[in-house]
C-alpha cells in the first residue's frame, strides 16, 4: 500500500456515505489496513526517537525543555502520533518532523504539549523574533503544525531551544498524575465502568476519570511483546481482578504489590461484556 494512503481522508468520507453494503465493506476493510500499517509506522518512528534519546531519558536533567526531534525517513502523516507518544513519555512539548510529500525541500513538523506551555504562543513569539525562519504556523495551547525549509530545522531547534529556557520552568516538566483517589471495594464493579462511559464525552478540560490504590500483582505475561496481562488481587477483599496495562512491560514481568493508576472499563470480548482494570501507571511497592 503506497505511503500516501496513511493520509488519505477520502477513503473514510467514501465509507461514510456509502449506502451500499458490499461497497462500504470494501472500503472499511481498506480503512482497516491503512490504520494497521499506520500503526506499525508509529510504532517504527518512536522507537527510532527514543533511541535517538537513549541515555538522557535516564538523566532528564540534560533533555531540552523542547525536544525537536527530525528523520528523513519519517512520513508526515504520525508525526503527531510520534510527538504525542514521546510527550507522554518524556513530559515536556515535543516538535517532530517528517519531509513534505509534496515539497522535500520543506519539513512538515506536529507538536504536543504539556499543562502550561501554550504552543501557539510559543510559536508566535519564536516567529516575532525570527521572522521568516517558519514558512506558516498553527494551533492552540496543545497541539500545532508548522513547515519550514529543510535546510532551518538546526537553526529552529537552536531557537526553540534558547525560548524554551526563557519561558518554562524546569518545574514544568516533572510528571505528575492526578486522580480522583481510591475506588471503595463495592464500586469496582461493571456497573461503575459503564456509568463512566455515560459520564463522557471526555477531552481537553474534561479528562477521563482516573483511579488509584494497592494491588497485588499474582500473575502477569506479555501480549504482542510490550502489553502486559495482569492478574491482580485487592488486598482489602481478596478479590481479584484481571488488567491490562498497554506499553506496560519494560523487560521485567511486575510481581507483588504495587501502586496503581488504573481505569474501570467495559471490556467487549465475543458479544460478553467483562469487567476490567486499564492500567495508566504503576509503582513497585514490595
Amino acid at each position: 500500500m503506497p505511503r500516501a494512503a496513511l493520509e488519505d481522508m477520502a477513503i473514510g468520507i467514501e465509507c461514510l456515505l456509502c449506502d451500499d453494503p458490499a461497497k462500504a465493506t470494501e472500503l472499511a476493510t481498506r480503512l482497516s489496513q491503512i490504520n494497521s500499517e499506520r500503526q506499525g509506522v508509529q510504532e517504527d518512528m518512536v522507537t527510532q526517537a527514543l533511541q535517538v534519546l537513549a541515555g538522557l531519558e535516564a538523566e532528564p536533567e540534560r533533555l531540552p525543555r523542547v525536544l525537536c526531534l527530525f528523520d528523513p525517513e519519517w512520513h508526515q502523516g504520525v508525526v503527531g502520533l510520534v510527538a504525542s507518544k514521546i510527550k507522554e513519555r518524556l513530559h515536556r512539548p515535543v516538535f517532530a518532523f517528517a519531509p513534505d510529500s509534496n515539497d522535500p525541500d520543506q519539513l512538515k513538523g506536529s507538536a504536543r504539549s504539556i499543562a502550561g506551555v501554550h504552543l501557539r504562543d510559543l510559536l508566535a513569539d519564536l516567529d516575532a523574533l525570527h521572522p521568516g525562519l517558519m514558512t506558516r504556523f498553527g494551533g492552540h495551547a496543545m497541539a500545532a503544525g508548522l513547515t519550514l525549509p529543510r535546510d532551518r530545522f538546526e537553526a529552529f531547534r537552536d531557537v526553540m531551544g534558547a525560548l524554551a529556557l526563557q519561558r518554562i520552568d524546569a518545574n514544568q516538566l516533572g510528571a505528575v498524575i492526578e486522580t480522583d483517589g481510591p475506588l471503595v471495594p463495592s464500586e469496582l464493579t461493571l456497573d461503575t465502568a459503564l456509568a463512566l462511559v455515560q459520564g463522557g464525552p471526555f477531552g481537553q478540560g474534561f479528562p477521563e476519570p482516573l483511579f488509584d490504590g494497592e494491588f497485588d500483582i499474582t500473575e502477569s505475561s506479555v501480549m504482542a511483546e510490550k502489553h502486559l496481562s495482569l492478574q491482580l488481587t485487592d488486598p482489602r477483599t481478596q478479590r481479584r481482578f484481571r488488567a491490562v496495562w498497554f506499553s506496560g512491560y519494560q523487560g521485567r514481568l511486575p510481581r507483588g504489590v504495587w501502586r496503581l493508576v488504573y481505569q474501570p472499563v467495559a471490556d467487549e470480548w465475543r458479544g460478553e461484556t467483562r469487567f476490567r482494570l486499564m492500567i495508566r501507571h504503576g509503582e513497585a511497592l514490595a
